[in-house]
């Protein structure tokens, strides 16, 4: 063999063992996960922009001040006609005929390992585009991440890659694109481990590192490193104002579930209407148009009010009444079909209560107040963690996005109160209150997509106690007494199930000699028992034995047949599952 020859092998047992390297692999994933989602995410950003322009000629994120200058039947017309297009989008392409965001994701990773079409991604970040565009009161934030988690199941799909690398590489999209949307690397990484994998291990962690780094780098070669708000708070002014933020981190969490309840239960009255369903957000873009005319500050993203509320610029009657605009209009754009986020409404809400909070604050204490601006950002993230379910990753948010870190213990004591009030009085977040709507509870997603990925035949046990149809009750008492379980299956010549039998099933006639001849195990078997069949799941037969108290259920060939193929005992499934659930999180956790 020449020396060439062996240099060659040599390379490339080195790359077979350099792609066998998880970590390694993991890492490389991430970055271009994260270089794709940040890309995405910019050219989401510009679309919006784009439309935005067509209809309003705006700025930036100054719709408002551009819708003000247009005529009343221009702002009626424009979120009514953008609200039509979403509608026949939807209603043509979407699976279930509804729109994607942060909850479906979250229903991917726990539910369906990690899988998302991409089809379905495409298509409702075409509906976001056009949402936000023609003035829809939703995020942008929510849609970037269903986007950069589509991304990533696309690639993992392509490389057919586990279930576990699948979830990890989920979370290098939704950390990237939450760090590009908000030019925040630290807190997408906290909101991916902290939303969506669900833990810290160092085998997920450090790919959704370089994804959220990368995602960022992107965004800040296009838009720059600025900090997304400007606002004049630099210290805390005393430490007697703590008291006022326990209070005010109370007001958010009120108005968090107001906003989140508020919002369902306008889903729930636009469910009952007698409108087709494509044309539902064509109707609610007139509502909001409607409520435009007025205050077109609820219009679209609505980052620029949000600024303004910062710079004290408004006064405390628009503050409150911006706020009960905001809910409303950004429950009208969800439930009547709009596609969007919730991140960004939470934001201005939040920015709303705590500025009107500031200044009622600063008139009584002014003295001890920090003035209005440092309360509005302590009320953006006490209500946006409320909302979000996520204190730790948006008290990162705030901190990443207004770069001031005076605030963060303010912050960090109001986010805690809100969120403990919103789970407590509530639900854990807007995303989780929105799968158990669906009936889907996402504790118990891990274990039951364990349950469904493991069938009957694993757990099937062969050595069943069976007895013949015509056996005499001597025999099957004889059966009984030697069986382990205390229950026999009852099969005919054919070798189908008849039914069962135990001590209990016998009654009289098990210490009764004078029916020996009499009566066989047909005669006093139990008929119709609950069965199972090979096709079934484990998750399936646990529900029944939970349902039935049985604790040891026959397994028959399928559906069409009854020929006994053995039986499960809850022991043996109980064991599969641990094991299986052991292994899942050595996985995970790479260990």
């Amino acid at each position: 063999m020449t020396k060439s020859r062996l240099t060659y092998i040599k390379i490339l047992s080195r790359l077979r063992r350099i792609l066998k390297n998880e970590h390694l692999v993991l890492s490389v994933l991430g970055l271009i996960v994260g270089c794709g989602t940040g890309t995405l995410a910019v050219i989401f950003r510009e679309a919006i922009h784009f439309v935005d322009e067509q209809f309003f000629r705006a700025e930036s994120d100054l719709t408002y001040n551009f819708a003000a200058n247009l005529p009343w039947w221009q702002i009626l017309a424009i979120p009514s006609f953008g609200g039509l297009i979403v509608g026949v989008l939807t209603y043509n392409f979407m699976p279930n005929k509804h729109s994607q965001g942060v909850a479906d994701v979250i229903e991917a990773n726990a539910l369906k390992e990690g899988k998302m079409p991409a089809r379905t991604g495409l298509i409702s970040a075409l509906s976001s585009i056009i949402s936000i565009g023609v003035g829809a009161s939703v995020g942008r934030e929510g849609p970037a991440v269903h986007l950069g988690a589509t991304l990533s199941s696309l690639i993992a799909g392509r490389l057919h890659l586990s279930r576990s690398l699948t979830r990890t590489i989920l979370g290098c999209g939704v950390g990237a694109a939450v760090a590009a949307s908000f030019n925040a690397p630290i807190a997408g990484v906290l909101f991916a481990s902290e939303v969506v994998v669900g833990h810290y291990a160092l085998k997920s962690f450090a790919p959704i590192v370089i994804a959220s780094v990368a995602g960022t780098a992107i965004s800040r070669s296009h838009f720059g490193d600025f900090p997304a708000f400007v606002f004049d708070a630099n210290i805390l002014a005393s430490f007697w104002e703590f008291p006022a933020f326990v209070i005010l981190g109370i007001c958010a969490g009120v108005a968090a579930i107001i906003f989140m309840r508020f919002t369902f239960i306008i889903e729930g009255l636009v469910a009952k209407l007698p409108l087709p369903q494509w044309l539902l957000p064509a109707f609610g873009g007139l509502i909001i148009g409607i409520i435009a005319i007025f205050f077109p500050q609820i219009l679209g993203v609505g980052y620029g009010i949000t600024e303004a509320a910062l710079l004290t610029k408004l006064s405390l009657t628009l503050l409150i009444t911006i706020g009960l605009l905001k809910i409303l209009a950004t429950a009208v754009s969800i439930g009547f079909g709009f596609s969007g986020g919730v991140f960004s409404p939470a934001l201005i809400i939040g920015a709303m209560v705590g500025s009107s909070f500031g200044i009622i604050a600063t008139m009584i204490f002014p003295e001890h107040s920090s003035g209005p601006a440092a309360y509005t950002i302590v009320g953006m993230g006490a209500v946006a963690a409320s909302v979000l379910g996520a204190p730790i990753s948006t008290t990162l948010i705030i901190f990443e996005m207004t770069k001031n870190y005076a605030l963060t213990m303010a912050v960090m004591l109001a986010v805690v109160i809100s969120t403990e009030i919103t789970y407590n009085f509530f639900s854990r977040s807007f995303f989780s209150a929105q799968l158990k709507r669906r009936g889907i509870d996402v504790k118990e997603g891990f274990e039951s997509e364990i349950m469904r990925s493991k069938t009957i035949s694993e757990v099937l046990a062969l050595d069943a106690d069976t007895i013949n149809i015509s056996a005499p009750i001597q025999d099957l008492r004889t059966h009984l007494q030697h069986s382990v379980v205390g229950e026999l299956f009852v099969l005919n010549l054919n070798g189908e199930l008849h039914g069962t039998v135990t001590l209990a099933d016998l009654r009289e006639s098990a210490f009764d000699h004078t029916v020996d001849d009499l009566v066989n195990a047909g005669d006093v078997s139990r008929l119709n028992p609950p069965t199972l069949t090979l096709q079934d799941n484990l998750e399936s037969a646990l529900a029944l034995m939970n349902n039935t108290g049985e604790e040891h259920i026959a397994v028959i060939e399928g559906c069409n047949s009854l020929l006994f193929k053995g039986c499960v005992h809850q022991r043996d499934l109980m064991a599969a599952y641990n094991q299986a659930l052991l292994k899942t999180r050595h996985e995970e956790h790479g260990e």
